[in-house]
């Protein structure tokens, strides 16, 4: 926790820094310190992060707020480590310290401290032991013209002659002029605007690494790099395949540093400095800054990447549910035949079965049939892997006197799923297949509380989602499923601890003991009860309360949005009218008849009254749009059924920066690249597609050999 004058101070740099007011951010950063989630302060503490002009924070904001305030404690933290360490070698100047404390930049506290960082033997220490730091001063201010005369009288044992005395000199410039902030600015400033990033392939390995021969000799400015090329550069470099170097115009630095350190004139110990010069610069600032830049546009890279995998996991998390439906999910294949599973409403198991579509027909028409009698099947679904389309096919054909709709769902993740310790946990007595079906099932009715179960790297939504920084990809990828959850919210009877870990203020052990106290007690009759369950305190209850659900709750703002602790807001509101609150949640006109600021206190303010009125209106809605059936045109079925031309319907599986793939029903994605998404100027695939998107698509080529098929939606 930090103090309110600290607080203060970095609440008025994040404001500047994100364009928000001081008020907002120091608001937020109180909310957080005290515990709260991003989620609960979107949702639930509007009035906090209000501003006259600009209406509460969302999500996003908040995030960076807290993601912003986070890395300026660190940087504090580093500075006042920086300032002490030099104090302790006395020699902290006022001008010193004041530059320090004035920088907001990590970099900039860095090349600060950097002369006086304690070092290990340098070529510039070693020459400094032995007593050629004066000569390297007397040579540095340019004024001597009798250098070697100078240099003669630092000769000893360490030090036979008088190259050797010039050399060490030189050696001791170097580092000196490689320490200046300045210099290191300079060369920094010229990096981002002209350096280029060049790869060629290593020797002998253009056979190996043909998947690369795009940048077998590439070379494009750092700085206009897409993050998708850089990320497959960095792949190639990383497999041993390519070489990488990043660098602007030697010449263009090298001027640079002559203008800042060289005196004009003709002398020669300016020779001799100028020599020092291209040194540090190739052997000291160039790897320094290149290392830098390598990082920085790494880190640049990996952010983009992982905004848009973040993005796509959204768009998936919130796929439209079918909802509390009696689902038969098959998952297909041929030789080891059809698993089919019936799970009632809940998602609970009912039974399981092998029918085998392609070698014994009848059989599975008949067991098909049956299950669906016996088991009042509403809706079945199928796996779109192996043989997906012609199980699809199959069960289209089938007659169960009655219109059951039929839905392809990804089989992306099931079987990491049907292995992990979570399915074990929920089936402990079913092996991996029939795991697999119920994940499958489970998807199309509540898409969001069966694919939290799966790593989200497993989902396949990512663009080189394994070669970015693992800790923020995951770091971002658990903020999306926090809000998605808490967006949709959960079902306090029926969620799972997996689902519930991730609803505001829980997390794993809360969850696990939500899920035990339901099994010792049975369902939860109020959310009041949530109080009894071990361990969850008031301010888990005040985090978590309102984003669960509890249906046919005695009380229905229990099945509400409506937090807690405005229920003494709605059931004034219901006294009001003479009604009660059931009432008044039914009755649209009585909640016409409501003037919002006649409530407003010091803690509940009209943002928050918008909010109860709207989820009076329909309570426990779900964000989520409603589910439509989709069909593959029959024509196609694998890569070799299609023809240039063709206009098919598909679903988006991926976004990527370069692109989206399209599933058309032919067990292999197409790429609509880019340029073909739409007619206009795209510069961000995202602007046009998502995931789950229905469209329509051309086909454009098709190459079997690559297992390539190029789309278009350019008509």
């Amino acid at each position: 926790m930090s103090s309110s004058s600290e607080t203060g101070s970095i609440s008025s740099r994040i404001a500047a820094l994100l364009n928000l007011s001081a008020r907002q951010v120091a608001n937020t950063i109180k909310l957080l310190d005290e515990g709260a989630t991003v989620p609960f302060i979107a949702r639930y503490r509007k009035e906090a992060t209000a501003s006259a002009d600009r209406g509460p924070l969302d999500e996003v904001q908040i995030g960076a707020v807290k993601d912003t305030y986070q890395r300026l404690l660190e940087l504090d933290k580093r500075r006042e480590t920086i300032l002490k360490s030099i104090e302790d070698q006395g020699k902290l100047t006022s001008e010193l310290r004041q530059k320090i404390e004035s920088s907001d930049s990590l970099t900039e506290l860095e090349d600060l401290y950097l002369p006086y960082k304690p070092k290990r033997k340098t070529r510039a220490t070693i020459a400094i032991e032995k007593g050629l730091e004066p000569l390297a001063k007397l040579i540095f201010s340019q004024r001597e013209n009798t250098v070697e005369r100078k240099a003669a009288i630092y000769l000893n044992d360490q030090v036979p002659t008088v190259s050797d005395a010039l050399q060490g000199a030189r050696d001791i410039m170097a580092e000196w002029i490689s320490e200046d902030a300045d210099a290191r600015q300079r060369i920094r400033n010229l990096f981002e605007r002209e350096a280029i990033i060049k790869s060629t392939v290593r020797k002998d390995k253009e056979t190996a690494g043909v998947k690369y021969k795009d940048y077998f000799s590439f070379a494009e400015p750092l700085r206009r790099v897409p993050s998708h090329r850089l990320l497959a550069i960095r792949r190639g470099e990383a497999e041993g395949i390519l070489s990488v170097s990043i660098s602007p115009d030697e010449e263009a630095a090298l001027q640079r540093l002559d203008r800042q350190f060289l005196r004009y004139g003709s002398s020669e110990s300016i020779d001799q400095v100028a020599i020092a010069i291209k040194d540090s610069y190739k052997r000291l600032i160039k790897p320094s800054i290149e290392t830098e830049f390598d990082n920085a546009s790494k880190q640049k890279a990996d952010q983009e990447a992982i905004k848009i995998f973040a993005d796509n996991l959204r768009q998936l998390l919130l796929s439209p549910p079918l909802g509390q439906q009696r689902v038969l999910a098959i998952d297909p294949g041929f030789r080891t035949g059809c698993k089919v599973v019936c799970l009632d409403a809940q998602g609970n198991l009912l039974t399981n079965d092998v029918v085998y579509p392609d070698s014994r027909r009848e059989q599975a028409q008949q067991t098909l049939q049956k299950l669906v009698a016996q088991y009042q099947i509403e809706a079945i679904t199928i796996g779109n892997g192996t043989a997906g389309r012609e199980t699809e096919d199959f069960v289209r054909s089938l007659n169960f006197g009655k219109t059951v709709p039929l839905f392809m769902v990804s089989e992306q993740g099931a079987s990491i799923y049907s292995a992990s310790e979570v399915a074990r946990q929920e089936f402990p007595n079913q092996d991996v297949t029939v795991r697999g079906a119920i994940s499958i099932g489970r998807r199309l009715m509540d898409p969001l509380a069966e694919l939290v179960k799966i790593d989200p790297k497993s989902i396949g939504v990512g663009q080189y989602q394994h070669d970015v920084d693992q800790t923020e990809l995951k770091n971002s990828l658990d903020r999306v499923v926090e809000s998605c959850v808490n967006q949709v919210g959960v079902s306090l009877n029926t969620a799972s601890s997996h689902l519930l870990r991730y609803v505001s203020g829980l997390g794993p052990q809360l969850a696990q003991n939500i899920v035990e106290y339901r099994t010792q007690n049975g369902p939860f009759q109020s959310r009041d009860q949530l109080k009894k369950v071990a361990r969850l305190g008031a301010k888990a209850y005040e985090q978590c309360a309102g984003f669960l659900r509890i249906d046919k709750a005695k009380n229905p703002l229990d099945n509400s949005a409506v937090h807690p602790e405005s229920y003494p807001v709605v059931e004034r509101m219901a006294r009001d009218l003479n009604v009660t609150v059931t009432d008044l949640i039914k009755k649209t006109e009585l909640q016409k008849q409501i003037r919002p600021e006649l409530y407003v206190t010091e803690t509940v303010g009209l943002p928050t009254l918008r909010d109860i009125l709207a989820e009076l209106e329909k309570p426990g809605r779900d964000p989520r749009e409603t589910l439509a059936v989709f069909e593959y045109d029959e024509r196609v079925r694998k890569p070799e059924d299609l023809r240039e031309g063709m206009l098919l319907p598909g679903v988006v599986t991926n976004v990527t920066a370069f692109g989206a793939f399209v599933d058309i029903g032919v067990k292999q994605d197409g790429l609509v690249h880019i340029s073909q998404l739409s007619n206009q100027f795209v510069s961000d695939p995202r602007q046009v597609v998502s995931v789950h998107q229905k469209v329509q698509v051309k086909v454009l080529e098709v190459d079997l050999q690559r297992k390539r098929i190029a789309l278009t939606m350019k008509f």
